[in-house]
């Protein structure tokens, strides 16, 4: 999948805002923390993904999507468009 190291990419950097900010403490400092997070939603939707969770993305290929959730390495596991998340089988 060639958008997966964009992928990868963005969610790094994102999470390494995420962790120079520490522990959100204040009001301030969770909206901080927030509005990274956004950022990062915000790009891969724009790549076309779908953001179903904190650094959880799918990748809809025509059947179900490729289900692809930090740190994996790849693109490992696959689940129907009915089943979600939970439904995530390993591609063989």
């Amino acid at each position: 999948m060639t958008l997966l190291p964009e992928v990868r990419r963005l969610t790094d950097g994102a999470r390494a805002r995420i962790e120079q900010l520490g522990v959100p403490q204040s009001q301030t400092e969770r909206d901080q923390a927030s509005q990274v997070v956004n950022e990062w939603a915000s790009a891969l939707i724009a790549l076309g993904l779908e953001v179903k969770g904190l650094w959880l993305v799918d990748f809809d290929n025509g059947s179900g999507y490729y289900c692809w959730q930090y740190p994996e390495l790849g693109l490992q596991y696959f689940h129907s468009y009915q089943d979600g998340f939970s439904g995530r089988m390993r591609i063989q």
